[in-house]
């Protein structure tokens, strides 16, 4: 569960505008509820329903009489005539049988535990695994807990202990249909390229495979939760998995020892990947329709001293292509970046580690320069937005063509623009300077910690300074930050010794927000991400400091004396404006 005790560096603010040194932390749901008392009790159960308050006795009485006419239970008549909610009758259940109450609608069932029993079951007897407690007995949401016979068939069917709790038979339903509907979106999205025989294969066998069906439903539940990468990490006997969201990392369920073996063979098949090779790093790619997505998985293995693990990176390539006015750039640092990459010739860099944003604002760029009169061509690994009118190319390691080589063919198909998704090496890096410098505009991306030391990088990669000072006209420098919740995010005052701490300059407190936390952002206080941004124009007198050689620290304090606002700058501007919090800025730069 989300710790949402705020931190020691920040101050609540009321409603009046008055500050307090603490706030009480708000108590996060967990979804399950206990009973005011343990253990089953010779009740019934529309005794329960008048003692918990849900309904009056005179309502319940008619229900019996009504009951008796008709042939009905009480609480049929009660659920019928809408006087009694299911998740009231659910709460009474709980209490009378003195077990937990779980609410499915917050509390987020294990993938590992729901795959434990197929949906036909999980229909039949109306209940679901929901995971593990504290001594590894497994949790059964069910609508009937005096069900002994469910009971005996799914300790069976699971092979575990099992401790049952209390769901509304609408929220089990509601899991069922998506444990279904999950299932079914990623067995039967195959590649469009994939062989026939093996597509047969993949759907003849996942209503039957547990394993299958477990891989199935971790990807398609990373894709309805927008990850963009999802981590499969061994840890003694059992494997984590971990969804990386808006940028963090974070638990979402462990796979048994006994499906770990099949859940690595299995991620491996659909990547076309060697399933006997385990001693060496593997990279392969799946292509799938989810949800009617067009989903792009990039695998990779890696052998650890604890086993083999698996990330697979997650590209929506129909997702929705933003916007210059939407990357969320300050008016003057995006009017610096426009104005370079709208030259007719030229070399503009975006900088910043993997996952980061910059493929997102190369494109926005792309986007606003496409125009029937130009011939625009990329290469990337892979294409991660499909864009009308630009002509692009994936990469193809297996066909020898890499980044360098293609460039090379690209130059020879009259291109006005050229987008190189990343400079990786010496010779790509040769190439792209060296169009720039031939009347090309060209645009690309490189692994730098900041604009000027882009400037230091590719010297390193062996291009000369003369080159670099010639063809560089703008380098930019980016970082992604988790966006507040705009529905639960809290007025706050970050103190000036707070953010002296932090790394910022300060000589008064400062007026902020603070991350909240509830259903809308899966109780994290954030939700979505947005861009920080440092822009460096090459002026005369950076080109004079590159053929020196001289060190990014430098060239830096140039850049900032000419009007270059830092990252950091730009991420302090979006505290104050409430888009997110100090540390979330602090986190990232």
């Amino acid at each position: 569960m989300t710790d949402l005790t705020p931190p020691g560096h920040l101050r609540a603010i009321d409603p009046d505008g008055a500050t307090e040194d603490t706030q009480a932390p708000a108590a996060a749901p967990s979804g399950i509820n206990p009973p005011t008392r343990r253990g089953g009790q010779k009740r019934f159960l529309s005794d329960v329903i008048v003692e918990l308050g849900l309904l009056r006795a005179e309502y319940v009485e008619q229900a019996i009489a009504e009951a008796k006419a008709t042939g009905q239970t009480p609480e049929e008549v009660m659920l019928g005539s809408g006087v009694l909610t299911g998740d009231q009758l659910a709460t009474a259940i709980a209490e009378r049988f003195g077990l937990d109450r779980v609410d499915l609608t917050t509390y987020r069932p294990d993938d590992a535990a729901v795959n434990l029993i197929s949906a036909q079951a999980a229909r039949r007897y109306q209940a679901i695994p929901i995971g593990f407690d504290a001594n590894k007995i497994l949790m059964i949401a069910m609508a009937d807990p005096s069900n002994v016979l469910a009971l005996d068939d799914l300790r069976l069917m699971t092979g575990h202990e099992l401790r049952p709790v209390v769901a509304s038979r609408e929220d089990l339903t509601a899991v069922i249909g998506r444990m279904t509907r999950l299932d079914q979106a990623v067995a039967e999205a195959v590649d469009e390229d994939a062989e026939t025989e093996v597509i047969s294969n993949i759907r003849e066998s996942a209503e039957d495979a547990p394993v299958i069906k477990l891989v199935n439903s971790v990807v398609a539940d990373a894709v309805e939760q927008g990850a963009s990468d999802i981590h499969f990490e061994p840890e003694g006997k059992e494997m984590r998995v971990r969804f990386r969201v808006d940028g963090v990392l974070t638990d979402r369920t462990t796979i048994p020892k006994r499906m770990v073996p099949g859940v690595i063979s299995r991620v491996k098949i659909m990547a076309d990947l060697d399933i006997a090779e385990r001693r060496v790093p593997q990279d392969g790619r799946i292509a799938l329709t989810v949800e009617q997505h067009s989903i792009d998985i990039r695998i990779v293995t890696l052998p650890t001293n604890r086993g083999e693990g698996i990330t697979m990176r997650i590209l929506d390539k129909e997702q929705v292509l933003m916007t210059l006015d939407k990357l969320g750039m300050r008016e003057e640092t995006l009017t610096r970046f426009e104005v370079a990459f709208r030259k007719p010739y030229g070399a503009v860099l975006v900088t910043g580690p993997t996952g980061s944003g910059k493929s997102t604002t190369l494109y926005a760029a792309l986007n606003a320069v496409n125009s029937p009169d130009r011939k625009i061509i990329t290469i990337e690994d892979p294409v991660e937005y499909q864009l009308a009118g630009i002509t692009q190319i994936g990469v193809n390691p297996k066909a020898n063509l890499g980044f360098a080589n293609g460039l090379r063919s690209i130059l020879r198909a009259d291109p006005d623009i050229i987008m190189v998704g990343e400079i990786r090496d010496s010779e790509t890096a040769r190439i792209a300077i060296e169009s720039a410098l031939t009347g090309h505009l060209v645009l690309s991306t490189l692994h730098t910690k900041d604009a000027p030391s882009a400037i230091t990088r590719l010297t390193e990669m062996g291009i000369e300074p003369f080159l670099t000072a010639s063809a560089v006209d703008c380098v930019v420098a980016q970082r992604l930050v988790r966006r507040l919740c705009t529905y639960c995010k809290r007025r706050a005052v970050v103190s000036a010794e707070a953010l002296s701490g932090a790394g910022f300059r300060a000589d008064f407190d400062m007026e902020a927000y603070e991350p909240g936390g509830c259903q809308r952002c899966n109780l994290t206080g954030y939700r979505g991400r947005q861009g920080l941004y440092e822009v460096m124009d090459v002026s005369e007198e950076i080109r004079s400091l590159t053929v020196e050689r001289a060190s990014g620290d430098r060239v830096r304090s140039t850049a900032i004396s000419q009007g270059m606002r830092t990252m950091r700058e730009d991420g302090i501007d979006k505290v104050r404006m409430g888009v997110t919090s100090i540390a979330e800025v602090a986190r990232v730069t």
